[in-house]
């Protein structure tokens, strides 16, 4: 390895370095100053408390609406995994033209700024005349969580060998057992994948949930934009710093289950 190799490699770890210091500094501080005693945001600590995560224990209206968000991601990712993975088989196994756009159409709430998406899907419910409040979350976060289970599960099923259920079937297995058996166990690591994004990907999101939120049916990210204007104190922190451990959760969940790196292939 040459002088001016060294040099480059060195300034390219130094960089990503940087990057990711860059990038975990915030979630460090929200961390510190959860545990922190003062009542205010404060930097460093005048000394070592839990008396936020106690606050939390002890706020009722917190918990219902991380009931409800917990509720709406749940039944959004398991929603977005059926129709999500049908919508998958059809566009690989259909003879249609244009089934790439089609792909980039269903994908394509990701690629749209949030907030865009939100007005689009207010003004559809509108004219729908849908205006359960309960039920339009639902709906929207099924939008949010369908692009992470169609993309990842039509990568996975490009990947599977389709003659092996027809293999299963002259064993004497019927189709729907020849799928359970042959085609569910293979595409296992993509809805796992896909699952755990599209849940953590429901219960983070802000800009088209605040659209279709109320006084008495909100996500936990609308309440906690609320506590910031009504009353900012590190309780915010606390709930930050539990929702960076579910995060962390869901990853080792999903290394231990599937593995970091198939994840990533996915």
């Amino acid at each position: 390895m040459t002088t001016t190799e060294r040099i480059a490699r060195i300034l390219v770890w130094c960089t990503a370095g940087a990057t990711v210091l860059f990038l975990m500094t915030p979630l460090f501080v929200a961390v510190a100053v959860s545990f922190g005693s003062s009542a205010v945001f404060t930097l460093p600590a005048p000394s070592w408390s839990l008396r936020w995560y106690e606050a939390l224990g002890r706020s009722r209206e917190l918990w219902s609406v991380v009931g409800t968000s917990v509720q709406i991601a749940f039944l959004s990712t398991l929603i977005a995994l059926v129709l999500g993975t049908l919508a998958a088989i059809g566009l690989l196994r259909g003879e249609f033209r244009a089934r790439e756009s089609i792909v980039t159409f269903l994908v394509s709430p990701l690629m749209l700024p949030g907030l865009v998406v939100g007005i689009a899907m207010l003004e559809a419910y509108r004219a729908a005349g849908l205006t359960n409040v309960w039920t339009s979350l639902l709906v929207a976060h099924v939008v949010i969580t369908l692009p992470y289970v169609v993309r990842t599960v039509y990568a996975s099923l490009a990947l599977f060998d389709f003659t092996l259920i027809d293999a299963a079937r002259t064993l004497g297995l019927s189709y729907p057992r020849a799928v359970a058996k042959v085609l569910v166990p293979s595409l296992a690591p993509a809805f796992v994948t896909s699952g755990m994004f599209a849940f953590l990907a429901s219960m983070d999101n802000y800009p088209i949930s605040i659209f279709f939120t109320d006084a008495w049916t909100k996500t936990l990210p609308i309440q906690m934009l609320q506590m910031v204007e009504e009353s900012p104190d590190p309780t915010i922190a606390a709930v930050s710093t539990l929702l960076i451990l579910l995060a962390a959760a869901v990853l080792v969940i999903g290394d231990r289950m599937v593995g970091l790196r198939r994840m990533a292939d996915l």
